[in-house]
């Protein structure tokens, strides 16, 4: 028997159903908001799984393109692996859940979340966390939720709760928090150079709905939810701890104290090995406790050293950074590069420009179209000294690599200015915490090494934190060891007026305002301090753009005569391209971008597009070719594709009988177009080319009738087709007919026949 709760929420009806589909996972929520239906399971193997010292918990989020009426593109029509959007919101969906489950838990969880129904009105992400912290709260999992979540947009200075998809295009921040009726867990978020103080409103409006949101899963667990199971939780031997601690404490913290990531790794992995060889006696067939233990008591000492010393492993004070170089071209052959290092993080990023139809395509259940600002993120093996297979990218990888590229679209120019995809690639070369902000700043160092006009640097730093009961220390530029014993990685991206990215994750169950405040201003700090380190190596994009990269051209042209550049079966767009060799890509609305590394092969084919588009002008002249003669004249194409003829009587002066005496097929010709008809036919004159048009010739041309100007001779109106001059017949003086002589070269005729220039 199925059984609902619902409640108006920021003007929409949540509603949370249970016990109608999916009777056999430990828990099922179907959740309706609007036209959208997310449906989400959890459930729990029986059994601990041995053998292992983290929490196996899987978080997927299952696209289907039915639930927008889409049938998937391509030949595989069942679908592949996840797209970057279910990947980013299975880690959304995760984030927030995991740190609620109990301490030492080792059951597998999984928790499945799957959009049957979409409308842009109500985005199916932050409604699937909502419905994946539902269905935990209803199962047998032992978890101590609920969470809600929400995503907050600002246009014209008002906080909106879930925007629309067409007011997330218009709002200057999309921020997606999670976070209990106590305290906020987690935090994503794009933004346009938003405020500190801004951002912390923003979670603060936010919270308020999560609360609500809590409520509402609280009420729906009271009257359906299950009895929680008792699980066996991994729990250290106390007195193993405690033996540690009593004998080791001082010689772990002098050991930690190390500014070099290897020597103090090998160091402590050294230290374990004796604190296990040494309490072996004490504690004998007790081997794999002890090194746990271990971990545990390292993991103490460097959170006791920090908030009881305020210093960190490697010297630092909280808030201050390591050192920093950054350098920028170093690869000559790449359109721009940028090589960030902070103490032992460094990042190498490589910017490759390109046309706009090599821009990705985007094919989501939310948004179709092309996304022309990629970046990528590589974490290879070597970065922290490892050796293990080269695979596809990971969850993490693509999560990274999606946050420095939300953190530089701000920055970005429009597409009307500059018309280039842009691919940003990110080489991790080595690694200790922070990569993520590293490639921050890497991508800034290259794009303006590319010459790509940002409209400022970006930079990023994570943030960390320790706590012991009241008593907190936000750390600046945290490194792997803080991050690995700490309780919250809060990364920070922007330029010097605001924030353009951020996301927070934590190991406790939620951050309390006050660290926020202070970890976003820590932050700021941190930001201005590299963007300085930044623009001391390089001040501003690069006046041009590398010799590698290619030329832009952006035209123009009626939408309706696209056919016309394209041609039957694409003939002509592919002619103009294999003659010049550049990439040409025309949009449906008329607007063409040609793309050349030489940039007199772009304007060669954006001159070749014009010509083929382009409009005949009456009183305009042209350099055309001779086609073909016929009895009244020659017929002579001014644009490709589009011929006038020139009637006999104004192809030379004086005027000869027939065509061939003037021209031949295949001359070039210079000429006026003096008329195009009712029928788009176009008459053209060769002769009076330096005087101003006439608009009378036209009429002229087409009866024959030329005066004394045009042919020479005698009379206001005389001329070749009996025309009259006050009232009488003219009479006309017919220039005397050069015949050649019987033996006259083939060169003499041909410079006879040659038209006039």
């Amino acid at each position: 028997m199925s059984q609902s709760v619902e409640r108006e929420l920021a003007g929409r009806t949540l509603r949370l159903e249970t016990g109608k589909v999916a009777k056999q996972a430990g828990g099922a929520i179907w959740l309706t908001q609007g036209d959208t239906v997310v449906m989400a399971t959890a459930t729990m193997s029986p059994e601990a799984r041995t053998g292992i010292d983290f929490f196996p918990l899987t978080c997927d989020y299952e696209e289907r393109k039915y639930t927008v009426g889409k049938i998937p593109g391509g030949f595989v029509k069942r679908g592949g692996r996840p797209s970057e959007k279910a990947v980013l919101t299975s880690r959304l969906i995760d984030r927030p859940l995991r740190p609620l489950f109990p301490d030492g838990m080792r059951n597998d969880v999984q928790v499945i979340a799957m959009p049957l129904s979409v409308d842009h009105q109500n985005l199916p992400d932050t409604l699937a966390m909502v419905a994946a912290s539902a269905a935990l709260m209803v199962s047998n999992i032992p978890w101590n939720g609920p969470i809600g979540a929400v995503r907050v947009g600002r246009i014209d200075g008002e906080w909106i709760i879930n925007p629309s998809l067409s007011q997330i295009d218009e709002s200057d921040l999309d921020l997606v928090v999670a976070g209990t009726k106590q305290a906020i867990i987690m935090v994503e978020a794009g933004a346009t150079f938003v405020t500190e103080a801004d951002m912390l409103a923003a979670m603060d409006f936010a919270h308020e709905v999560i609360k609500e949101q809590c409520d509402l899963q609280e009420e729906l667990a009271r009257i359906a939810g299950r009895p929680k199971t008792e699980v066996e939780l991994h729990t250290y031997n106390l007195d193993i701890l405690q033996a540690i601690r009593d004998q080791m404490a001082g010689e772990i913290r002098a050991t930690i104290q190390n500014p070099d990531k290897l020597a103090r790794e090998s160091a402590i992995d050294d230290l374990k090995k004796d604190i296990v060889a040494r309490l072996l006696p004490n504690f004998p067939e007790h081997e794999v406790e002890l090194a746990e233990a271990a971990e545990k008591a390292v993991k103490e000492q460097v959170r006791a050293l920090i908030i009881e010393q305020h210093v960190r492993p490697d010297g630092r004070k909280p808030d201050e950074v390591r050192p920093i170089t950054c350098e920028v071209g170093l690869l000559p052959r790449v359109h721009g590069s940028g090589l960030f290092t902070r103490g032992q993080t460094q990042v190498l990023t490589a910017v490759t420009l390109g046309a706009m139809s090599e821009a990705q395509i985007v094919d989501t259940l939310e948004v179709d179209g092309v996304k022309r600002y990629m970046h990528f993120y590589n974490f290879p093996p070597y970065s922290v000294g490892e050796v293990r297979p080269l695979r596809g990218p990971g969850r993490r990888e693509i999560g990274h690599g999606a946050l420095a590229e939300r953190a530089l679209v701000p920055v970005l120019p429009p597409e009307e200015d500059f018309p280039y995809a842009l691919l940003l690639q990110s080489e991790v070369l080595e690694s200790n915490g922070s990569t993520s902000m590293a490639s921050v700043c890497g991508s800034t160092l290259a794009l303006m090494d590319a010459g790509v006009p940002i409209k400022a640097p970006v930079a990023g730093v994570a943030m960390g934190l320790m706590t012991s009961g009241d008593q907190f220390v936000v750390l600046t530029d945290i490194q792997g060891m803080e991050d690995f014993s700490g309780d919250m990685d809060f990364k920070v991206a922007g330029t010097a007026e605001g924030i353009t990215a951020i996301q927070m994750d934590t190991k406790i169950q939620g951050i309390p305002r006050e660290v926020m405040v202070k970890a976003l201003e820590q932050a700021r700090q941190g930001r201005l301090f590299i963007l300085g380190k930044i623009t001391e190596t390089i001040p501003a994009p690069r006046a041009h753009l590398s010799e590698y990269a290619p030329s832009i051209f952006t035209i123009e042209i009626n939408p309706e005569r696209i056919g016309e550049v394209i041609g039957p079966g694409g003939r002509t767009i592919k002619k103009i391209t294999a003659d010049t060799g550049a990439q040409i890509d025309i949009q449906q609305d008329g607007k063409i971008f040609i793309a050349a590394v030489d940039q007199e092969a772009g304007k060669r084919a954006a001159d070749a597009i014009l010509s083929l588009v382009a409009e005949v002008e009456v009183g305009q002249v042209y350099t055309g070719r001779v086609t073909r003669l016929i009895g009244m004249g020659a017929f002579v194409e001014i644009l490709p594709g589009k011929e006038g003829l020139v009637h006999v009587s104004h192809l030379r002066i004086p005027p000869v009988r027939r065509p061939e005496e003037a021209v031949k097929v295949g001359d070039e010709l210079k000429v006026r177009v003096i008329e195009v008809d009712n029928q788009g036919r176009v008459n053209l004159s060769a002769i009076n080319l330096d005087q101003p048009f006439d608009p009378s010739m036209a009429r002229r041309a087409e009866t024959g009738r030329f005066g004394e100007r045009e042919r020479g001779g005698r009379g206001e109106r005389g001329g070749r087709g009996g025309g009259r001059g006050n009232g009488a017949p003219a009479e006309r003086e017919r220039p005397a007919r050069v015949e050649p002589e019987e033996e006259e070269s083939p060169e003499s005729v041909k410079a006879r026949f040659r038209p006039r220039r």
